[in-house]
């Protein structure tokens, strides 16, 4: 029978394991919430009027324009006072804005209630992030990482294909599944309350070492919060994301105008992205684990095969082809290159500042999702297509890469090896 004592080590040194899971669920509500509105356009139009694609566009905009300006700010609050102190009002924000949305009656109103939204999810990214590298142990970040982020793309499909099939299939009120999230969203406030230890400001638990027969990599001298190689990480992380939500927004309306497909078959697939994209990110997450000294490599990769499949996506001759383009995107493009950008920025950040870093990179990846959806329904409203919109998508993520090719070359030339 175990002691108290051994009992409170066991807990303690499991502690990792609740937040890898509590961070996970936490994305998976966020993906349900940021997930169902665009598959149902048409629908909320009915409640508030005929908008310009432009306009409808700017609802994605709103969130993640709240969302992206509270990076930095709680970055610095998280490494100020701790995460779950950060992490309870900001989500409770979350839920009231998106109650209001459910709660609209104008394309106004859905704005202000998009605006909250994001400023009350703005104060997750650092904390996470923040917690999972404090407390994963050292040879299990990226894989944990990879779990974690999991949750998007469960919640994705959750998210696009329970929308598409409550609102489209069973004929039930949009408002229906803005509720739902809405609820998803204060039961997770109340497992924050209980899952986060209380701390004014969590120190990092002992790492577990690794063995002696491996090089060490972590780098012994940090990088500047706005050195070129950290700069160059940030840019690629906009072009990943600004392709990603160009996707995920307009996508389904693609689908439907120009592909003449209809019902809950546009969320289905559209959801495909995320079939493939967690099996692709503990792939290559545990790989980055494996050979830590080639975790650009890795990212060099990935990043130029989702410029291909984005390329050529446009050219897909039939829903078939379209499907196993999205399936190979899920596990080669965004979700599957985040675990290993995460684990790269922790690696080269200092640790005193970890927080505000993390929300940094995620400042500038999230200020593509403010530019995306509003930019590509402007693109749709004057061509009449939303092809161009993949093609910038396209281009920005080989712009990206390049730079981060020319500013991580000390990085790519490293030859350290394990031994």
């Amino acid at each position: 029978m175990l002691k108290e004592n051994d009992l409170s080590t066991s807990v303690q040194s499991n502690y990792w394991k609740r937040i890898v899971f509590t961070f996970c669920l936490g994305w998976t509500i966020i993906w349900i919430y940021r997930a169902m509105l665009s598959p149902i356009y048409a629908e909320i139009q009915g409640t508030i009027g005929h908008q310009t694609n432009a306009a409808m566009g700017v609802i994605a905009s709103c969130y993640f324009f709240g969302y992206t300006a509270l990076q930095i700010p709680s970055g610095f609050l998280v490494d100020k006072f701790g995460q779950k102190k950060v992490l309870i009002p900001g989500f409770t924000i979350f839920a009231l804005g998106a109650l209001g949305i459910a709660l609209s009656k104008s394309l106004t109103s859905i704005y202000i209630g998009s605006v909250c939204a994001g400023i009350g999810c703005g104060t997750y990214y650092g904390a996470a992030f923040s917690l999972t590298a404090q407390h994963v142990p050292f040879e299990k970040k990226g894989f944990s990482t990879a779990i974690v982020n999991s949750g998007s793309a469960l919640g994705l499909i959750l998210g696009m294909t329970g929308s598409s099939y409550i609102v489209k299939t069973m004929k039930m009120p949009w408002q229906t599944m803005v509720f739902i999230s809405s609820a998803l969203i204060f039961l997770l406030v109340l497992w924050f309350v209980f899952a986060i230890k209380s701390t004014d400001r969590v120190k990092p638990e002992k790492q577990v070492k690794v063995s002696k027969t491996e090089v060490d990599t972590q780098p012994a001298q940090k990088n500047s919060l706005f050195g070129l190689n950290m700069i160059s990480c940030y840019i690629l992380y906009f072009c990943t994301c600004y392709a990603y939500y160009m996707i995920v927004t307009w996508l389904p309306k693609f689908l439907q105008t120009e592909r003449g497909i209809k019902g809950g078959l546009v969320g289905l697939i559209v959801s495909m992205i995320s079939v493939t994209a967690v099996p692709g990110a503990l792939f290559f997450a545990g790989l980055s684990d494996k050979i830590r000294t080639k975790k650009a490599y890795i990212i060099i990769g990935l990043e130029a095969s989702a410029f291909v499949l984005v390329a050529v996506s446009m050219f897909a001759p039939n829903t078939t082809s379209l499907a196993i383009i999205l399936l190979l995107y899920g596990f080669l493009g965004k979700m599957a290159v985040d675990p290993v950008l995460i684990s790269y920025i922790s690696d080269k950040a200092d640790k005193k500042n970890l927080a505000t870093t993390l929300g940094m990179f995620n400042f500038f990846g999230m200020a593509s999702s403010i530019v995306a959806p509003a930019a590509t329904g402007i693109v749709m409203d004057k061509t009449g297509s939303g092809v161009i919109g993949f093609y910038v998508g396209a281009v920005l993520l080989v712009i990206g890469l390049l730079l981060f090719v020319l500013f991580n070359a000390k990085s790519l030339s490293n030859k350290k090896v394990e031994v």
